[in-house]
């Protein structure tokens, strides 16, 4: 019986091909077996490519391509620099952090006076400077500095946010459009660049058991936001997924039918796991990732692979899914379990 080393990092023996997440966006059958992660952590990225720190956000840019590439995914995920609306939210250095803490917006005059970033003068360069070295086959997947929602609650707090839609609801759609206004350009401002393969509109909407505001607030207030992203997403010819946390199935329909996001991503299993997800949205969105953080992280690693090749082997004849976590890998997801959700994928590709 083979003995497998769990923590040794997988061996990938594939090259790259975007055209396999195209696929898979597109609800059809890849290739072969396809991985989708949002990003993984400092510490593995280290593990994966040692070396010396990187010495600016190119060159940790290229670090990471690097580690997606060694473990054979076929795109890297990336945030263009110098655009954030968090310089002036002045916040703890904490793992966990409250939703309250460190807004900037609490009337008209402090609105009137908030330097709002500038998505023109963003790095975009960033993307000419990596295409050069980029493997072949693979591509960027852009996402942005937080997203509509996430930023507003970051400028105004969530407590007063919920306040401020009764007391004064002109301020709070003046500060959406101010932050959807800048995120829509920020996608413009990146779609020229032929390395960029597809996006991601990244943006938490739910709680386990509900959305952080009312579905009718999020549809007057949020959603036509992300469905200007995907059009001009759509407009130059590319695909675009949800990253959105939290419970989710009142506003399914709205991600499918009103957005037309081509893929959701971002799942857990007390909300509903994502093989019940997959059963029920796949043939209307593609369904990524979704092997649930917590699951991964407390499982043996034995379980993680079984779970993940069960997955894999579900929609092997149907198509429409790619083979990740439900959010992401942070630094406290131990490397074994992690590698044995990899090596499921891998080991299908080998048949």
């Amino acid at each position: 019986m083979k003995v497998i080393a769990w923590d040794d990092i997988p061996q990938c023996k594939d090259e790259p091909n975007f055209g396999n997440l195209l696929t898979v966006f597109q609800r059809q059958v890849p290739n072969r077996s396809t991985l989708f992660e949002f990003f993984l952590n400092d510490r593995l990225y280290r593990r994966l490519v040692p070396g010396p720190e990187p010495a600016d956000e190119t060159a940790r840019m290229r670090r990471v391509i690097t580690a997606f590439y060694r473990l054979g995914y076929d795109y890297a995920t990336i945030l263009i620099p110098s655009f954030s609306f968090k310089e002036q939210v002045v916040r703890r250095v904490a793992k966990s952090i409250s939703t309250n803490e460190g807004a900037v917006i609490h009337n008209r005059q402090e609105f009137n006076k908030f330097a709002w970033p500038d998505a023109d003068i963003a790095d975009y360069d960033i993307l000419d400077r990596l295409a050069q070295d980029l493997p072949k086959g693979m591509k960027l997947i852009l996402f942005s500095p937080d997203g509509v929602l996430e930023n507003v609650i970051n400028l105004l707090g969530y407590e007063a946010l919920c306040y401020m839609l009764v007391d004064d609801l002109q301020l709070v759609e003046d500060v959406v459009a101010q932050v959807g206004t800048r995120l829509v350009r920020y996608y413009e401002k990146a779609m020229s660049y032929e390395c960029v393969g597809a996006c991601i509109s990244n943006d938490d909407w739910g709680f386990k058991t509900g959305t952080l505001l009312s579905p009718p607030v999020l549809r007057r207030l949020i959603f036509p936001w992300h469905k200007r992203i995907v059009e001009v997403v759509h407009a130059a010819g590319k695909p675009i997924i949800l990253h959105s946390c939290g419970y989710f199935e009142q506003t399914i329909e709205d991600i499918i039918e009103n957005m037309k996001f081509e893929g959701r991503h971002s799942y857990e299993d007390t909300i509903m796991t994502v093989e019940m997800a997959y059963e029920k949205y796949h043939d209307r969105i593609a369904i990524i990732g979704g092997i649930d953080v917590d699951f991964i992280c407390r499982s043996n690693p034995e379980d993680v692979y079984h779970r993940s090749k069960a997955m894999m082997e579900r929609v092997s004849m149907r198509g429409g899914y790619a083979l990740g976590s439900g959010n992401s890998i942070p630094e406290y997801v131990p490397d074994a379990n992690y590698f044995a959700m990899v090596r499921a994928a891998l080991d299908l590709r080998e048949r």
